[in-house]
């Protein structure tokens, strides 16, 4: 049995959101949606948790998040850092969004030594999708490049709110990844869902069947190492276009990795509700969802107590 980690991405700025929804609490206990993660994949089996936050984060995150968590796992923190970026390269002026997901894994580098989960900190999950990613990890802990994701249908990650992003998927017959991209501007319509093409302003309906990635991979240490290739082309091409607002997202570089056949990703399924906060209207929601999972009876009333 190996020993497994969840990697948590904490250091998003929630421009949308208008805070740190990474500290918001959402029930009348002060747990945070993050909370509810940690625990859900404590009871999977994950026996150690790493934090990517920013810097400035560091002294409210402990308190708030780190300080209970850590008497019942490991815990350990990484900063996501705007200036960790290669020596040659100059940091556009003005620019303080974060270089992107792919980004905040390498600078784990020194932290991760097996295999290993990754999810957003404002997303909850549900705790199935912990169960079928522990099972993957183990049984594939020996094969360094078999890598997998959770997979929702489109129409349940939707908010009435606004428009969002998602990572769109295709799989073939067995269930393994053939092509991700990240699609902005996807909204919910009348009859289902769509988006707005960037470049044409055309609107593009899409069907809520879709399966999307809301950034729940499964990863072996190996891909640090492809994540850091493709940091370089980043910074060396991608930036200078889109200065302020260029990121290096873990959907197109893991969709470069399957095209080149340097990985595999098999799709998991998770029959569990997810709920997220994207924007401050969408809290009232989570609220809800949380409060009734909870007076089902699958949360305690404290989680860490």
């Amino acid at each position: 049995m190996n020993e497994m980690t969840l990697v948590i991405l904490a250091a998003g700025m929630g421009s949308r959101y208008g805070g740190l929804k990474q500290m918001d609490p959402i029930d009348g206990e002060g747990h945070k949606i993050i909370d509810f993660s940690i625990y859900d994949a404590m009871k999977a089996g994950f026996t150690r948790v790493v934090f990517i936050i920013k810097r400035e984060m560091e002294n409210d995150f402990r308190e708030l998040v780190g300080d209970p968590i850590s008497k019942h796992m490991k815990v350990e923190y990484v900063f996501q850092d705007l200036n960790n970026v290669p020596e040659d390269f100059t940091i556009p002026e003005g620019r303080v969004k974060p270089w992107g997901t792919t980004h905040a894994l390498c600078c784990c580098k020194d932290v991760i030594d097996g295999p290993f989960m990754v999810i957003n900190a404002d997303d909850y999950y549900g705790r199935d999708a912990y169960n079928v990613m522990y099972s993957f990890l183990n049984e594939t802990a020996d094969e360094a490049t078999a890598y997998s994701m959770v997979a929702y249908e489109l129409g349940k990650t939707l908010t009435e709110k606004g428009s969002v992003t998602r990572g769109v998927c295709n799989k073939n017959e067995d269930n393994y990844l053939t092509h991700i991209v990240e699609q902005k501007n996807l909204v919910r319509t009348a009859d289902g869902a769509a988006y707005t093409d960037e470049e044409t302003g055309e609107t593009v309906s899409i069907d809520i069947m879709t399966p999307v990635s809301m950034n729940m991979w499964g990863f072996k240490p190996s891909v640090i190492s492809s994540f850091e290739e493709a940091l370089s082309l980043f910074f060396r091409e991608k930036v200078a276009p889109n200065p302020m607002k260029a990121e290096c997202l873990i959907p197109t570089e893991m969709d470069t990795l399957i095209h080149s056949g340097q990985a595999t990703v098999k799709v998991l399924n998770s029959h569990d509700r997810w709920f997220g906060v994207t924007y401050q209207e969408d809290k009232p929601f989570v609220m809800a969802g949380i409060k009734a999972l909870k007076d089902e009876g699958l949360y305690p009333k404290y989680l860490w107590k």
